[in-house]
């Protein structure tokens, strides 16, 4: 597998090795040596999937405490996907980075812990699936906007479609809770 290091540090794509040929490919989706190898730590505990629909954005999303790294990955369709730092004194806070994840490049994401994280589809629907280091826990889960100013984030669609926590989330300078820098 190649691995590709980000702007930000810790944020890292992998492009998996896919074995084609006449009949479909065979690409292994993890291997917990390789991406230990590769800097990815995690033993991951929970495996999440989502279905969405063109125009469909979600996130920015985090929780603290129980912090997750997240190894996410497009299965069918076309994403654009954002890590945003959001450890209060890193030295890259309120920083992002963006890449294209979908079924034909077959690349995935490491968002370390401490990274909000989310997503908008591109493509007519898209089939979302991650792995996660720590328990969804509905109590620590936070959010930030998605079309904060300070961040500047340029997102693919104009007016997406939102959760209403989504909708509501606040700017992340009005954040309440965020994870420290180590």
């Amino acid at each position: 597998m190649n691995v590709i290091p980000t702007d930000l540090p810790g944020v890292l794509i992998v492009e998996p090795k896919v074995f084609g040929d006449d009949r479909g490919f065979f690409m292994e989706l993890f291997n917990a040596k390789r991406y230990t190898d590769a800097g990815i730590p995690g033993s991951f505990v929970q495996d999440n999937y989502s279905r969405s629909a063109r125009g469909t954005l979600r996130g920015l999303h985090f929780q603290e405490p129980q912090a997750q790294g997240k190894l996410v990955q497009v299965l069918t369709g076309t994403v654009y996907d954002v890590a945003v730092d959001v450890r209060r004194g890193s030295p890259t806070f309120g920083k992002w980075t963006a890449v294209e994840l979908s079924a034909e490049n077959r690349r995935q994401l490491w968002v370390p812990a401490g990274f909000a994280h989310g997503f908008c589809v591109v493509s007519e629907s898209a089939d979302f699936h991650y792995k996660c280091t720590a328990f969804y826990s509905p109590e620590t889960e936070r959010g930030i906007a998605w079309n904060d100013p300070d961040l500047a984030i340029p997102w693919p669609v104009k007016e997406p479609l939102l959760s209403p926590k989504d909708a509501k989330a606040p700017r992340l300078k009005d954040a309440p809770v965020l994870p420290a820098y180590p």
